[in-house]
């Protein structure tokens, strides 16, 4: 058996995602199944360190899990040649200079997103990995959702036709923290750490579309911030001057309008905390999370608009669920596996800090239309 063990500095990963989907559902789910199989007798097994800023909490995670090494000392970690990747996970005000660092000491890199809290240091972390030759990617983990893979095959397999437009409703009421724990950090509401709900959700819109919709070439957005007031994880009252709410509309080389609402102040009556409904000439399909239902031309009521009697059409009962004819992965843990496979292996892997900063960008953007009110085209980065 021929194996590679790859040493990963995971720097970040005390909060609720870095804990709970790259650390255990991803790193460790690997390492439980016995590392990643690359081929006959050859395997790949990720050896992580966890890195941050409280000892206490880094101690009790490495406890949690069978006593994994850890460290709040990042520099001596970055000159030791056991741990080739770094991983960042923190809050996005800290991850740039970071990240910077890493590329600095000759680490391949893998972060989350966004990459940095304007583009022109997003491109700027994208020209040192380039010039360091290092390997580098970012996480953009809803193209491995099952909903969006179902919709990816349904574009694929030509079941829309030509695609007229998009829809997505992205959002929950997240609670100020008054009476009941909000379910999100506070920081997300604090426009001086990087909080905003533009910089969080279009850096995902930004991939999603890229990837499955053609590039976007235009925005229009509107940022709100409808509740100014929260309680943090103190209960102290604060004011939080973060956008909670953004309205964007995009446009894509391949014609196709897509319009994203992103919201932590709006209850759910849909189908899941994300769907996204495709309107195509031959049909439609709506994903959730997991799900995709879809809707054929000959499948498609007629509807009459009549406000003075009882709808008579069931419109839900028109769809057709699509079927899981395969096992869906975790979207992190399958993200996981690519990079590591290109890292071990030189595979592709188009969604580097490139792909990033194109996120960054789109929000960027989002900002400057909301400031402005107009709409904005979307130029390719340099």
């Amino acid at each position: 058996m021929k194996t590679h063990c790859v040493g990963i500095i995971m720097n970040g990963v005390t909060g609720r995602m870095g804990t709970n989907q790259h650390l255990v559902r991803s790193i460790l789910a690997i390492r439980a199944q016995g590392g990643l199989r690359v081929g006959d007798g050859e395997v790949i097994i990720p050896e992580p360190i966890l890195v941050g800023r409280s000892e206490a909490k880094l101690k009790a995670l490495s406890e949690a899990h069978g006593g994994l090494p850890y460290s709040t000392d990042l520099a001596p970690l970055l000159n030791d040649e056991q741990y080739p990747l770094y991983f960042d996970a923190q809050t996005t005000a800290l991850r740039c200079e970071s990240v910077k660092q890493a590329i600095a000491a000759g680490k391949h890199i893998y972060c989350e997103k966004p990459t940095a809290v304007n583009s022109a240091d997003a491109m700027e972390l994208y020209k040192l990995a380039c010039d360091a030759g290092i390997k580098h990617g970012v996480v953009q983990d809803k193209l491995w959702l099952p909903g969006m893979m179902k919709l990816k095959y349904l574009i694929d397999t030509g079941f829309f036709g030509r695609i007229l437009a998009v829809r997505g409703e992205f959002g929950y009421w997240v609670f100020t923290g008054e009476r009941q724990a909000a379910q999100r950090p506070s920081w997300n509401y604090r426009a001086a750490e990087g909080g905003g709900i533009i910089l969080d959700m279009l850096c995902h819109w930004r991939y999603m579309i890229d990837n499955l919709f053609g590039n976007v070439t235009g925005v229009s957005c509107f940022g709100a911030n409808h509740i100014a007031e929260r309680w943090d994880e103190r209960g102290v009252r604060y004011d939080s001057d973060a956008e909670d709410a953004a309205y964007a509309t995009f446009t894509t080389n391949q014609g196709i309008v897509c319009h994203f609402n992103s919201s932590w102040c709006t209850r759910v009556r849909r189908d899941d905390l994300l769907t996204v409904q495709v309107d195509g000439v031959k049909g439609s399909a709506i994903a959730g999370l997991r799900a995709c239902w879809v809707q054929s031309d000959a499948e498609t009521p007629k509807p009459v608009w009549n406000p003075d009697v009882e709808n008579p059409l069931d419109f839900r009962a028109g769809w057709m669920r699509v079927p899981d004819n395969q096992v869906y992965e975790n979207a992190f843990k399958a993200q996981w596996e690519l990079f590591l496979r290109h890292l071990v292996l030189d595979e592709p892997f188009p969604w580097d800090l490139k792909a990033g900063a194109r996120g960054v960008q789109l929000a960027e953007l989002g900002y400057e239309s909301s400031k402005r009110r107009t709409w904005l085209d979307v130029p390719e980065l340099a």
